[in-house]
């Protein structure tokens, strides 16, 4: 079920089509496979400045993958998502950042948005399941599912379906699961696929790479005080939201450097922060998860040894996660790490297999 390898049965399957070339890929060996297969592209919402820029470059992805549906021959359709992203991904990364958090977008659409609509419209017309272009291994046995890191590591994104359900789980297909990046790529071009040499999506899909713009056209922006490890004022910072916990870059400070942010002062707006890259409060050995998503089945009712990783591409920590009397979770690392940013996922691992998890909750001191 992980990989692209045949299966007994053909079904009817929708593709999630992006524009890009993992999709594309999924799209043509699913038919191939004999299944009876459509494109779905969903729309989704872009602030003007995102779209003038992208109808300049005539980059619209929609018709990317309306090119890829017309090569492979098969339906395509498009579904206005438009509205519900931006209520449930957009309006929470701002809340998030206005609040101190640096959060993750994706794993916010992909559970609520993207593949929360996709699995209603398969129910909707009769469809048996929902495929997408995601790097991650999806294994079933006796109505139990479980998501695995991808074959290729470097390419894994699993990190950003910890929400998924065993509902969820159920009417998915990850075909890629098994593949290698360099081998998707080379399957796109021996079928002549349209997109088979555009680039990668690097970033965020609806700030076009450009963090700060987009949070200064959102967000009231109030600059106040950047305060040393003394307590003394060395300079000026142009909004809380626009730094994160750890940040290096950014911080316009002259003379001795550089500065990390090492903390938040809200009750003053005062963005903390070292010139000491050992400074003990850029290093935590434990932290807190107010909800855990258990998407491997039951959650846990006590602790548990395993291994987490606090961003996207870090390397996985040994740790133990102990539910809280009063609720919540708690982490605790085996050995301190540096800048566990509140907002960012924690994800939990047994070797390769996901367990679940959670968003990590801003420290008492930064409140």
């Amino acid at each position: 079920m992980g990989g692209a390898k045949k299966q007994q049965k053909t079904q009817k399957i929708i593709v999630a089509l992006s524009g890009g070339v993992d999709s594309a890929v999924v799209a043509q060996l699913l038919k191939e496979e004999g299944h009876e297969v459509i494109g779905v592209y969903l729309e989704l919402w872009h602030d003007d400045y995102y779209h003038t820029a992208h109808q300049e470059r005539g980059k619209e992805p929609w018709s990317d993958a309306q090119a890829i549906c017309r090569k492979i021959g098969i339906p395509f359709y498009a579904l206005n998502c438009a509205q519900e992203f931006k209520r449930r991904v957009v309006n929470y990364f701002l809340a998030a950042y206005n609040s101190g958090l640096t959060p993750n977008p994706c794993v916010v659409c992909n559970k609520q948005v993207k593949f929360r609509r996709l699995i209603r419209y398969a129910q909707q017309i009769g469809f048996d399941a929902v495929a997408s272009g995601h790097y991650v291994q999806l294994k079933g046995y006796s109505g139990h599912y479980e998501l695995w890191r991808a074959k290729d590591k470097a390419k894994d994104q699993s990190y950003f379906l910890y929400q998924l359900s065993q509902g969820d789980l159920a009417h998915l297909r990850f075909p890629l699961g098994e593949l290698t990046k360099t081998e998707v790529r080379a399957l796109a071009y021996s079928y002549h696929l349209p997109v088979a040499s555009k680039k990668d999506s690097q970033e965020v899909c609806f700030i076009n790479n450009d963090l700060p713009n987009f949070l200064q056209r959102y967000l009231s922006l109030i600059p106040g005080p950047i305060v040393d490890s003394n307590g003394q004022v060395i300079g000026k910072h142009e909004g809380l939201p626009l730094y994160t916990l750890g940040q290096r870059r950014g911080i316009k400070i002259g003379g001795s450097g550089p500065y990390y942010v090492k903390g938040f002062d809200f009750s003053t707006n005062s963005l903390l922060v070292t010139n000491n890259v050992n400074d003990p409060q850029l290093f935590r050995d434990t932290f807190f998860i107010p909800y855990l998503f258990w998407s491997s089945g039951r959650r846990p009712r006590r602790a548990i040894d395993c291994q987490v990783v606090i961003r996207y591409h870090h390397q996985p920590l040994d740790c133990q996660l102990i539910k809280e009397t009063q609720g919540g979770w708690r982490v605790v690392l085996a050995n301190p790490e540096r800048s566990i940013t509140p907002g960012q996922s924690a994800v939990f691992y047994e070797g390769d297999k996901l367990l679940g998890g959670g968003v990590i909750a801003l420290p008492d001191s930064f409140c």
